[in-house]
């Protein structure tokens, strides 16, 4: 049994800016795979790397920013980055979703163009290729929705393109994709001899209900148009990484859809892309959940903190929008912070406006605070110490008639940290929150989770 103290992607290492990181270390080959809107390039996606990642419906515009997922053909590790519909002429939020498809293409290796072989060649088509034959990488045409031997001929009839062989393939039944990879393969550039191997940057999670500002956040890190942004909760659908350089360090900063409800009760997009931010919180070391500061906190706000604290991932609270609190809603505030969220106060907390930059350079302190605590150990020797002045202090209840001995407790793991107490009978659940809350007051662990287990000794000769 176990305890803790409150109660109890695709997104990918993928760096598309750089083709080196700061120790010299060469990057994965990034393919990206782009093409006007419902060709079935998230579909493609998912044929390409093995798995189904990409968030897919039968509607246009599911896509909306670029997203990388890691893959391999053939002995080659890359990156395949999934982009929106591209429209050479397109307004508003489509105009944002393009611009990340063109920045896909300039940071891209190989280029996947996906065209709809039911429909042949069109206008929009022709636009994009006009912008393809100025990229610095190799095009790969994909002609997709050639499900059988009929569509064949209409497929090669797209060699007027001009960018080469038309590669015929049904993403959504496998249909000549070995084909496609052997020829996206083929077109990377030489693999690099010498690859050490590095950690990689801390990966930090951003997670919050809809339109509390995540993208925003993102954005104001990077310092450029990472995230498409828009007033309509649910922008993001699939989550989006990027590496940032804060506070002379570099991260990994992963934007997700924002958790509108509960995963069984979701449907279409939305439980897909639901599982998708769960993914990446599981990938994640510390999560920062960002809450509304302008307006009461919600049942759902409470229950993104709770699956943080069940995936054992560091936690920084940001109160964003803090350019809308007055002097009238601050008190309020405090006192809901006070009551909703004393469970998690050994959590950071920053507050932070993303539209105009306000204290975001905060963040770096409470992400390292987090990870410190996540990633502490402390030596058996004074933890069993600490155990014998808290017993002393304040002894077990009796339960049954006879009173519970703890016998020694040691530190199994760390991040998050988990405690494993030995015993000679059952501790209540009240005391095992005692024990972790002293433990807090001891070693500290802020911004992180404690899980506590108990252990009890079975009687000789049973």
């Amino acid at each position: 049994m176990s305890v803790d103290d409150a109660g109890t992607t695709g997104a990918t290492d993928a760096d598309l800016d750089v083709d080196l990181d700061d120790a010299g270390v060469a990057t994965l080959p990034v393919v990206a795979v782009v093409g006007r809107p419902n060709v079935g390039k998230s579909t493609l996606v998912n044929r390409l790397i093995g798995r189904r990642e990409a968030v897919v419906e039968d509607v246009p515009g599911v896509t909306r920013d670029r997203v990388a997922y890691d893959a391999s053909w053939a002995g080659r590790d890359f990156t395949v980055v999934d982009t929106g519909g591209w429209v050479s002429d397109a307004r508003g939020r489509a105009a944002q979703v393009a611009a990340q498809a063109e920045l896909a293409v300039a940071a891209a290796d190989v280029i996947v163009f996906v065209v709809d072989g039911t429909i042949g060649a069109t206008d929009a088509d022709e636009a994009v290729i006009g912008v393809l034959r100025r990229a610095r990488a190799h095009v790969v045409l994909a002609v997709n929705k050639v499900d059988g031997q009929s569509g064949e001929a209409d497929a090669a009839e797209l060699w007027s393109f001009g960018l080469g062989t038309p590669y015929p393939v049904s993403a959504l039944h496998g249909r000549g994709s070995g084909d496609l990879l052997d020829a996206v393969v083929a077109a990377m550039p030489p693999e690099s001899a010498e690859r050490p191997e590095t950690a990689g940057p801390h990966r930090i999670t951003l997670l919050g209900k809809p339109n509390v500002g995540k993208s925003s956040l993102l954005n104001r890190v990077v310092g450029a148009e990472r995230s498409v942004v828009d007033a309509v909760a649910g922008t993001t659908v699939d989550p989006v990484d990027e590496l940032v350089e804060l506070g002379g360090e570099t991260w990994r900063f992963i934007d997700t859809a924002g958790i509108r409800r509960r995963v069984a009760t979701a449907s279409g997009t939305e439980y897909y892309a639901s599982l998708r931010t769960h993914a990446a919180l599981d990938r994640s070391e510390v999560a920062v959940v960002l809450l509304d500061a302008s307006e009461p906190l919600a049942e759902q706000d409470q229950r993104i903190i709770s699956d943080v604290v069940d995936a054992g991932r560091g936690l920084v609270l940001a109160f964003n929008k803090w350019d809308l609190v007055d002097d009238d809603r601050r008190p309020t505030l405090e006192r809901e912070i006070e009551r909703d969220l004393d469970r998690v106060a050994w959590a950071p907390r920053v507050n932070v406006s993303a539209r105009t930059g306000w204290h975001t350079d905060r963040l770096v302190p409470a992400l390292r605070t987090a990870l410190a605590g996540w990633e502490q150990r402390v030596p058996t020797a004074r933890l069993n110490a600490f155990i014998g002045e808290v017993v002393a202090g304040t002894p077990p209840p009796v339960r049954g008639g006879k009173q519970p001995k703890i016998l020694f407790v040691t530190q199994a793991s760390t991040r998050p940290p988990t405690f494993v107490l030995f015993t000679s009978g059952f501790l209540e659940a009240g005391y095992r929150r005692f024990v972790v809350r002293r433990l807090r007051e001891q070693f500290g662990f802020a911004g992180t989770p404690i899980h506590l287990g108990v252990r009890v000794r079975e009687r000789r000769g049973r």
